[in-house]
């Protein structure tokens, strides 16, 4: 009885393996593994020395005001910022670690007019925007803190021209990778696993684009030129029993769906198999243009 029971074990692993490789859903253990535990007091607002690992702004967080900034670095953290004294630097940071503006975004605009960041600008602060700061001060013989004061704003603004639209606000904030040959005939979803992006393209012109997230090294997604079989605007994973709105079924169980881990966690997560979109807007409108039969394409 007992043999019969590790039996039925082994082999109800062995379903759930097997099955995993062809449906979709969030998955959990991905590089960090479990979604982000929440920061303790002394890690809420970040120094430029102890900076967050991305650009991206850390879901359902606000940023630190400077008031609250200073209260932290004052030497008694219950009295207030008006009856406490703070350290007085000796040149006041514009932006900084942590700030979350429309004037950051137009500072990451002029740092990658600088070739200094190749990501697009995301309006949040964080560690690869100190560090773009501080290779710019380094060659310009200011100090090389991270942080954005007086001195260190009017240099890039004069080295740099006003940000246009399209630099402030990207269509996608990877950048498209150039279509693969076979994306430039007919209707198809060109999908790069290199630069990470979704092109939608019709007779090889770009008419939209997406960031997209890719299965893991264990549920990885397929590469190759499959077709639209089926479409749903609701579909819940019958595996993971995850939502995956918008879900355009291309090769078996997997499909390019709106997945909103990917949306709060970014590539710190990954999918089993399946072509995360997190652009909820673009991808109900791209949902509406594909059609059944349409051409998918997946590349490296």
């Amino acid at each position: 009885m007992h043999r019969q029971r590790v039996i039925v074990r082994t082999l109800g692993l062995a379903t759930a393996v097997a099955l995993a490789a062809t449906a979709c859903g969030t998955q959990k253990t991905e590089n960090a593994g479990s979604a982000p535990t929440a920061p303790s007091a002394s890690a809420a607002v970040p120094s430029p020395e102890s900076s967050p690992s991305s650009d991206n702004k850390p879901a359902g967080e606000s940023s630190p005001s400077p008031s609250a900034s200073a209260a932290s670095a004052s030497p008694s953290a219950s009295a207030s910022a008006s009856s406490s004294p703070s350290a007085s630097p000796s040149v006041k940071a514009v932006m900084a670690n942590g700030d979350d503006s429309e004037q950051v975004r137009e500072l990451q605009a002029r740092l990658k007019q600088l070739k200094l960041m190749s990501v697009a600008p995301t309006g949040f602060y964080g560690s690869k925007t100190t560090a773009a700061v501080k290779s710019f001060q380094s060659r310009n013989g200011l100090t090389a803190s991270g942080s954005v004061d007086a001195e260190t704003w009017k240099k890039i603004q004069g080295l740099t021209k006003k940000p246009t639209a399209d630099e402030l606000r990207p269509p996608t904030v990877n950048e498209v990778d150039a279509p693969d040959p076979r994306c430039m005939t007919g209707r198809v979803m060109c999908i790069s696993k290199e630069s990470r992006t979704l092109a939608w393209m019709i007779d090889g012109k770009v008419v939209s684009t997406m960031d997209v997230r890719f299965g893991s090294e264990n549920t990885p997604t397929r590469e190759g030129v499959f077709n639209v079989g089926w479409k749903a605007k609701e579909w819940t994973s019958t595996i993971y029993h995850t939502p995956m709105p918008y879900a355009m079924f291309f090769s078996g169980g997997q499909a390019v769906h709106y997945s909103a881990d990917f949306a709060a966690r970014g590539y710190s997560g990954a999918s089993h198999g399946c072509v995360n979109v997190r652009d909820k807007a673009k991808l109900s409108k791209l949902f509406d243009d594909v059609k059944v039969g349409d051409k998918v394409v997946v590349y490296w």
